[in-house]
């Protein structure tokens, strides 16, 4: 048996050869192992010269290739469900936005209503229905001073109204109210009655049902027969700007001072339309005997 070698006694060829084989010993190692797991096909020869670059072994990647999962085809069904799903979703985040926009609107109007009925708005009175006509108006008095209440200066279409406005209520009894009036440049000195209709103006000077108490801001309007019931105001149109018109209630007196005198006609209720300031109307027919015509006095309050 021949004795090895140390590394240091052989000669460079022997060194080259021997580590050709080591290289060639583990490359077969490589190759048995990947027969055993089937992996090599194909070998490629052993080169014939020690100087050619080793090959590489032929590595089957048919049963990787196969291994790897296929791509699962879509279902078209499951495709339109998922489309049916993704709008139901869109609708709910609409129909959730809309929710939540009245929502807020709802607070908003709550919270208009809360403020309003925590500060609310001084509102003005709307004058009540106007009469037809201007009050006391009658016929003249016969010889026996017989009258009654001319119905024939009512326009036919409006005497339902002037029936209507026959039974308003006459108020009950308040210490604002005005009580009596003096006017003493024409000697008048007469109570107030609350009401001006035919059987009220029979037993003084009538006011105005709806037209404000003395001293308030308005027109209190007032009339009286000029030629029948104590004929209490036949001397109006005696009245001057500057003379007094007093009204006393059960607490004070007012003092009012006549501004101007006018002559209507009996349907120009106009002259009892509600005014800004304290004021008041005196109203009677004119002229006397004949009461064709309203005589109308405006007083503005002075104290």
């Amino acid at each position: 048996m021949a004795r090895r070698k140390a590394p240091e006694d052989l000669s460079v060829e022997e060194l080259r050869r021997l580590l050709v084989e080591k290289r060639r010993g583990a490359r077969q190692e490589r190759l048995e192992h990947y027969r055993r797991t089937g992996r090599v096909v194909s070998v490629a020869p052993d080169l014939p010269d020690d100087d050619a670059p080793l090959s590489a072994p032929v590595v089957d990647t048919t049963d990787a290739a196969e291994s790897m999962p296929e791509p699962v085809p879509v279902n078209p069904r499951r495709k339109v469900m998922d489309r049916i799903l993704l709008g139901v979703e869109v609708l709910a985040v609409v129909g959730l936005v809309v929710v939540l926009l009245n929502g807020l609107g709802l607070i908003r109007t709550l919270n208009n209503e809360v403020v309003a009925a925590l500060n609310p708005e001084t509102v003005t009175p709307t004058p009540l229905v106007m009469a037809v006509v201007l009050p006391s108006g009658h016929t003249p008095p016969d010889a026996q001073g017989n009258t009654r209440p001319n119905e024939a200066e009512i326009p036919a279409h409006l005497l339902p109204m002037v029936q209507s406005l026959a039974n308003i209520p006459i108020p009950t009894s308040a210490p604002d109210q005005a009580v009596r009036i003096q006017i003493p440049a024409i000697n008048v000195d007469a109570p107030v009655v609350q009401g001006d209709g035919w059987e009220q103006l029979k037993k003084g000077v009538g006011k105005y049902i709806g037209s404000p108490d003395p001293g308030h801001d308005g027109n209190v309007v007032l009339s009286a027969h000029n030629d029948v019931y104590g004929e209490i105001f036949r001397y109006l149109d005696r009245l001057v700007p500057g003379d007094q018109v007093i009204i006393y209630t059960q607490q004070r007196q007012f003092v009012y001072v006549v501004d101007r005198t006018v002559l209507v006609e009996p349907t120009a209720v106009e002259v009892m339309a509600s005014t800004g300031s304290p004021t008041v109307t005196l109203i009677s027919c004119f002229p006397y005997l004949v009461n064709n015509q309203r005589i109308v006095v405006f007083a503005r309050l002075q104290n």
